[in-house]
């Protein structure tokens, strides 16, 4: 195993920007730890060995003859299979989008192409995002590296498990309730769900879409800050993308002084219903930073206790919109009926049935009910009425605090198989998370510690468009527990990351 999958990507940079080692180097080391692994994590869904190493290839020539290069240049990165890329299948986890190859490719995947990053591949994911598990993939489910018969969270567990199992030192997931932060949280990586409109959607397969967002997965906050700089911005492709410039993201994080920083303990979120494990990394984490200079106040957000059943109704109702034009008829999967009949009703019928897996069926019919005549002020209406509710409470929050401050998930990753059968027991993964997309604002989940030798996540979330204090804090954190830990949470993984 070479040592070079073990840096983190400002490390990588470094080392490349100084020529003392080459991207093809780089790129080839983490294709060969995907090889010796994958087969046990499932991270991945395709490796793009051929273009990853030809990018990688451009790049050592274009350093030896001089060109000026992007920061992260010649540095690997894997997308989950959420985000369309030419040359790549995009499934979305689903046999609807078998091997579907995209004839254009998302904004982010053009700017990770503008700074010359070499893709590895694409990684696994909860079929259209729908899931805390990364079980409900139509191509099986990842396993979280530091055990394998654990979840490595959902829906982008592929690449949390693809960062954490030291596959790839950076990935690109997607955020609709918390499907980058949870994950990262149960992985021990670095997660970051940044402000909605933020980072641009276009070429991200939409579930629910006042609620995606695109961001970083990484393994440092530093990381995370660099690849945000890189992929942020204005998008004309994107209605709902903000005009505001990025911000000095990687300024924040290479800074990471909390001192005088009021950060705000959110009374709902913690306590009963999360684990004591969990409880306690979060209170030593609250510590830490008090003794920093910090100045932690608890403060009071009464309507989050209702932003998961609100969530889980303005959910379903913009994916069974977005998920309608899969009817086997326009592209994608075709099934057809086993009498002979060719409506397009029993074809989109027979398509639906064979393409969606249980709990992308179920979100639909529980999205199409709460949009039904008759029913629509009494769920979704209303539902949005409680989104208002916790946009209020953020902003009556964020006036006592910069940032606020919970764990990521109530729980460390729980056995594969263990939820299946119980879909809300499933939903309450997202509790901590669900808030910050109702409401748009930006979240973060850094490492925190470990529970019974499992990782636990802290999350910190900002106001809008204030993602550089979301890097702060996060740097802060770090440093704080790196320090007591004496080096990065995963270097402490059983043989990196629970795999050989």
């Amino acid at each position: 195993m070479s040592e070079l999958i073990t840096h983190s990507a400002a490390k990588l940079a470094e080392l490349l920007a100084a020529s003392e080692v080459s991207s093809t180097e780089v790129t080839q080391a983490h294709l060969d730890r995907i090889a010796a692994v994958d087969g046990d994590v499932n991270a991945f869904l395709h490796v793009n060995t051929d273009e990853a190493l030809a990018v990688a290839a451009d790049v050592d020539k274009a350093r030896a003859a001089g060109e000026e290069l992007h920061a992260l240049a010649g540095v690997p990165i894997a997308i989950k299979d959420l985000i369309v890329t030419v040359g790549q299948p995009t499934t979305a986890g689903s046999k609807m989008l078998e091997g579907w190859m995209s004839p254009y490719d998302a904004t982010v995947i053009k700017k990770i192409r503008a700074a010359r990053m070499p893709m590895l591949g694409k990684t696994n994911l909860d079929e259209f995002a729908m899931g805390s598990s990364t079980e409900h993939s139509a191509f099986g489910p990842t396993r979280n590296p530091w055990d394998l018969e654990r979840i490595p969270g959902g829906s982008g567990g592929g690449s949390a498990a693809a960062v954490s199992a030291f596959e790839a030192p950076l990935a690109l997931g997607t955020d609709t309730g918390g499907s980058i932060r949870q994950p990262a949280a149960v992985t021990g990586s670095v997660g970051v769900k940044p402000t909605y409109g933020g980072v641009s959607r276009y070429g991200a397969i939409a579930m629910a879409s006042s609620l995606d967002q695109i961001g970083p997965v990484t393994r440092t906050v530093l990381d995370a800050a660099l690849l945000h700089e890189v992929i942020g911005g204005h998008d004309p492709a994107d209605s709902t993308s903000l005009t505001d410039p990025v911000g000095a993201l990687v300024e924040a994080a290479r800074s990471g002084d909390v001192r005088g920083m009021r950060i705000g303990v959110i009374k709902e979120l913690q306590g009963e219903g999360y684990s004591a494990g969990v409880q306690a990394r979060f209170d030593e984490a609250l510590e830490l930073l008090r003794g920093a200079g910090a100045d932690v106040v608890e403060v009071s957000c009464p309507n989050f206790k209702y932003a998961l059943g609100a969530y889980y109704l303005v959910m379903p109702s913009e994916a069974s919109s977005n998920l309608a034009k899969y009817d086997g008829v326009r592209y994608g999967h075709r099934v057809l009926p086993e009498d002979g009949s060719l409506t397009i009703e029993r074809v989109m019928g027979a398509t639906r049935a064979a393409g969606f897996g249980d709990e992308v069926k179920r979100r639909i019919i529980l999205g199409t009910y709460a949009l039904s005549a008759g029913y629509y002020d009494a769920y979704y209406g209303s539902a949005q009425k409680v989104r208002t509710l916790v946009q209020r409470d953020f902003a009556a929050a964020f006036e006592t605090a910069d940032v606020l401050i919970s764990p990521t998930a109530p729980t460390t990753a729980f056995k594969l198989g263990e939820k299946l059968d119980d879909p809300m027991a499933m939903y309450l993964n997202d509790v901590a998370t669900i808030p910050a997309n109702l409401a748009g604002v930006p979240g973060i989940s850094v490492p925190g510690g470990l529970a019974d030798g499992l990782p636990v996540g802290i999350q910190f979330l900002a106001p809008a468009r204030e993602d550089a204090r979301l890097y702060r804090a996060g740097a802060g954190l770090e440093n704080l527990l790196e320090a007591t830990w004496g080096g990065p949470l995963l270097a402490q993984a059983p043989a990196l990351g629970g795999v050989k």
